[in-house]
């Protein structure tokens, strides 16, 4: 009988753990959502007029190094992250070559990367080979089309140059990817979708 009861007893304990772990497990994707997306999807309603496909997000966060792989691809109706990606900042954001973001512009010339809420738009093919441009949609990123801040690939990006010195390249202010990023990033991120930076 007492054998009996302890078995039972050992059974409900390890039932009540095993219910216990899906719900633990569950929570998990929430802690691991992106930095930033709340804001994010703030600028989704803020800007929904403009944005005609919400279902997928550029989410860069500049409060990383660039030797981190800083510029999320993320489901919004999951909060998941698809894919990352190195990503530069402008000269003119990090005059000493840190790696780290110092500042953010929004003037011509300044060579800096600006913030905000972008609206992804058309293809077109220049220095870079193909790459997207885009508009900004909030006061702070206002002169990012006159600016011609677009999303690019470029040669001083990549993961190997992250790994070997701690950083990647700096841009004149633009979303520079590597060269064998781009076609994923501008497939994800077709015309009248939603970039945001932040730090």
């Amino acid at each position: 009988m007492n054998v009996n009861r302890r078995h039972f007893l050992g059974a409900l304990a390890t039932g009540a753990a095993s219910l216990a772990s899906p719900i633990s497990f569950a929570a998990t994707p929430s802690r691991q959502m992106p930095r930033g997306l709340a804001e994010a999807k703030a600028a989704l309603d803020a800007h929904g007029a403009r944005v005609r496909h919400r279902d997928i997000v550029g989410l860069v966060d500049f409060s990383a190094p660039s030797g981190d792989p800083r510029f999320s691809l993320v489901d919004i109706g999951n909060g998941r992250v698809i894919a990352d990606f190195h990503v530069a900042h402008g000269r003119g954001s990090d005059p000493g070559n840190t790696g780290m973001l110092q500042r953010f512009s929004n003037r011509p010339g300044s060579n800096a990367s600006c913030q905000g809420s972008f609206l992804t738009g058309e293809t077109y093919y220049g220095t870079h080979g193909r790459s997207r441009r885009i508009h900004g949609l909030d006061p702070e990123n206002s002169m990012a089309y006159p600016r011609a801040i677009v999303i690019h690939g470029a040669s001083y990006v990549s993961a190997d140059m992250a790994r070997h010195t701690g950083r990647v390249g700096r841009s004149l202010g633009c979303f520079t990817v590597s060269q064998r990023d781009i076609g994923p990033v501008l497939s994800q991120l077709p015309p009248g979708r939603l970039l945001f930076a932040h730090r």
